[in-house]
């Protein structure tokens, strides 16, 4: 499996987020209009031409190949469906580390994560819970730390609007990385998590 990233400059990252970042919200913004409008079928013919329109205008849908970068040695996974700034599913999370080793991020859900009305569904807590114990696992995604198991238990419904996640390593045994996470609302906690994380065959002989 192929590891290595082309390393760019944090100024040329800082530009080019600067540049895809606007037009991924904007996608993001129209995933929301998709969803809450209530245009007649004229509308909703003629816009379906317009973003028809641009998909064209940026080259169809494309094959090219993921673009695969660095900045000071920690990877930046634009197509992240949690954290990628060129990804419009994600929300995005900006993750935050503390010198304990406490990862988290604060960051908002709306109708397009819902499950019941007015409430995030179940697998997107999975998914951003996922990532973050990945996150805290592999040192910010320095370290080759795959996904073993992960359970969760459902605490209570979670609001969609302001969320909080949190995870950190408890031990690591081996090749094994044992870490706990949650996620909260102004309440309280909603989800919590535990989660090894595995040290894959091929990278445990390189230390």
């Amino acid at each position: 499996m192929d590891f290595s990233f082309e390393e760019i400059s944090a100024g040329e990252h800082a530009r080019l987020k600067a540049l895809y970042s606007p037009f991924t919200q904007s996608v993001r913004r129209l995933m929301k209009a998709g969803i809450r409008n209530a245009a007649d079928e004229n509308a909703l013919r003629e816009a379906q031409e317009l973003i028809e329109a641009a998909i064209e205008k940026l080259g169809g849908e494309g094959d090219s190949p993921q673009m695969r970068f660095a900045v000071g040695g920690r990877p930046v996974v634009w197509g992240n469906p949690v954290t990628g700034f060129r990804n419009a599913i994600a929300p995005p999370l900006v993750m935050h580390t503390e010198p304990d080793g406490l990862w988290w991020s604060e960051f908002e859900l709306d109708d397009a994560y819902q499950g019941p009305p007015g409430w995030v569904h179940g697998g997107v807590l999975a998914l951003v819970l996922d990532q973050v114990m990945g996150e805290a696992a592999s040192d910010g995604l320095t370290q080759p730390k795959f996904t073993g198991t992960i359970t969760l238990r459902y605490l209570r419904g979670t609001p969609l609007g302001r969320l909080r996640v949190e995870a950190a390593i408890e031990r690591t045994d081996g090749y094994k990385t044992f870490v706990s996470g949650h996620m909260s609302d102004a309440e309280g906690k909603t989800v919590e998590a535990e989660g090894i994380f595995i040290k894959p065959a091929w990278a445990r002989d390189a230390g």
